[in-house]
């Protein structure tokens, strides 16, 4: 299992937009993806400018094909002048 975590910051006045799109990436990877198991989208009222997603592939090569999918890469056009920060974290799943 390959996990990974992105925290976005959102310019304020560019949350409306931005998140129709985000929540049609999201169904679009689990749809269209077969190695893509959860895709989670998560917002924090207590911080309305952040949106920070939790998502589950079944290895590092699902991912980058979830990088070089074509809706991924029409979404990540679309939403990068909306994007004030950004931060990616992978994470390997340890074998007990």
């Amino acid at each position: 299992m390959y996990a990974v975590t992105v925290t976005f910051t959102i310019a304020p006045e560019r949350m409306e937009g931005f998140m129709p799109l985000m929540e049609q990436n999201a169904r679009l990877s689990l749809e269209l993806e077969s190695g893509c198991r959860q895709f989670d989208v998560c917002t924090d009222p207590d911080h309305p400018d952040t949106v920070f997603l939790y998502e589950l592939y079944d290895d590092r090569t699902a991912f980058d094909a979830h990088l070089q999918a074509t809706h991924f890469k029409e979404f990540d056009a679309a939403v990068a002048p909306m994007i004030a920060g950004k931060s990616v974290r992978c994470f390997s799943r340890v074998a007990s």
